[in-house]
């Protein structure tokens, strides 16, 4: 979170790849908002997105970053890519954008007229303008100012965009994969490790994160997730205030993050023992998890992989336990989410998404609240060229603390 992580031809060829996007549609500027983009194509990495940025992407030339004045040393000594505009805290990131996309059009009409009419194929004035609708640092009264104070302009919904170019990792984005993997790792296992009869909730928390920052992690989109037998079912509730008691269960859903992309992976203590339900339960999930690997293939549908793992789940008797997904995809993701924004790209029973070599998953098989005894098991997975590769090692247990 201090320093550019992509080389230039990794910059340069997603820029050329949006702009190959935007041809298609006919899109002359495209304004991009979410965090996560923003990144995607400047590498730039603070904490600054709380407030409204914009990345103005015009067909060709340069970019155009806007956002505060005061971001300015980061920006600068960041970005390499792009030109940055800052507005004063007097003002709206809407007001700038909007003094900018005017000066644009009128720089390009003045061009257009100066033209004879054997030279009109050059590029047309920006009327068709792409932006992300469904984008979280897209407020509404941002949108709203654009809408009512440019005219002449036609709005075309780009939400995805994006968001379908970071599906597949680079090789330069697989590296930081597993850094934040390995960064992972350390963390639960420093977890695991913490966790006993009378350990404070704190404690276990605290051993996470300082293990994690140590291998080399920085702050995850969200979590660690980690809290007691009681509070399994919460979904995204952390530690609390309490201790861990023999024979508790506990949960921990952990990433590692390196450079804003990030490796979840999930497990089950059990303090002291584990009970006969459970441990049948473990068996099942880890064997749902191997038949998660086998169905991951290039070319076959995320649906397939959801299937692959639902036939486990029918084979040992449970053919109405069914789960909304058995992963999704992962890599960039700002707080507060490590699923890349504010919307889950899940391996579905319904999901038509194929899938292809480089794209990263985490992959979950998970049985909770079946009445037959619990646990789950996740990891972060590559497609790569041998097939799937699990980056995150620690034990899939059941681990006894």
């Amino acid at each position: 979170m201090h320093a550019n992580p992509f080389s230039d031809a990794e910059l340069d060829r997603r820029l050329d790849a949006v702009r190959r996007g935007m041809a298609r549609r006919e899109i002359d500027l495209l304004l991009l908002s979410t965090p996560e983009n923003i990144f995607y194509f400047t590498g730039l990495d603070h904490w600054g997105y709380f407030a409204p940025h914009l990345l103005v992407v015009p067909s060709e030339g340069q970019m155009v970053l806007i956002t505060r004045s005061m971001e300015r040393v980061t920006i600068e000594t960041q970005v390499r890519n792009a030109l940055f505009e800052g507005h004063s805290d007097s003002e709206s990131a809407a007001d700038l954008a909007i003094r900018h996309i005017k000066a644009r059009e009128t720089a390009q009409d003045r061009l257009t007229s100066a033209l004879d009419e054997t030279r009109k194929a050059l590029p047309r004035t920006a009327r068709r303008i792409g932006f992300e609708a469904w984008s979280s640092g897209l407020p509404y009264a941002f949108g709203a100012a654009l809408r009512e104070n440019l005219e002449h302009i036609e709005w075309i919904g780009a939400t995805g965009m994006v968001d379908a170019l970071r599906l597949v990792k680079s090789p330069e984005e697989q590296a930081l994969m597993r850094k934040a993997a390995k960064a992972g790792d350390a963390g639960t296992q420093a977890a695991i490790a913490a966790i006993h009869d009378g350990a404070r909730e704190a404690d276990v928390a605290a051993e996470c994160l300082s293990a994690m920052t140590r291998a080399g992690g920085t702050p995850p989109g969200f979590g660690p997730f980690i809290r007691p037998d009681a509070r399994i079912a919460e979904e995204h509730t952390t530690w609390g205030d309490g201790s861990y008691h023999m024979g508790e269960r506990v949960f921990l859903e952990v990433a590692g993050c390196v450079s804003r992309y990030n490796a979840p992976q999930g497990r089950l203590v059990h303090i002291g023992e584990i009970s006969d339900k459970d441990a049948q339960m473990a068996e099942i999930s880890i064997r749902g998890f191997q038949a998660i690997l086998e169905g991951l293939k290039p070319g076959v549908t995320a649906a397939d992989v959801y299937q692959s793992w639902q036939s486990v789940v029918d084979a040992v008797g449970m053919p109405d336990y069914r789960r909304h997904h058995c992963g999704y995809l992962v890599g960039i993701g700002f707080p507060p989410s490590w699923t890349g924004g504010n919307s889950v790209t899940g391996l579905r029973h319904d999901s038509g998404l194929v899938l292809e070599k480089g794209m990263t998953f985490h992959a979950m098989s998970w049985f909770t609240e079946t009445g037959r005894g619990d646990y789950f098991v996740s990891n972060t997975v590559l497609l790569g060229e041998n097939g799937a590769e699990v980056l995150t090692r620690t034990p899939m247990g059941p681990a006894i603390a």
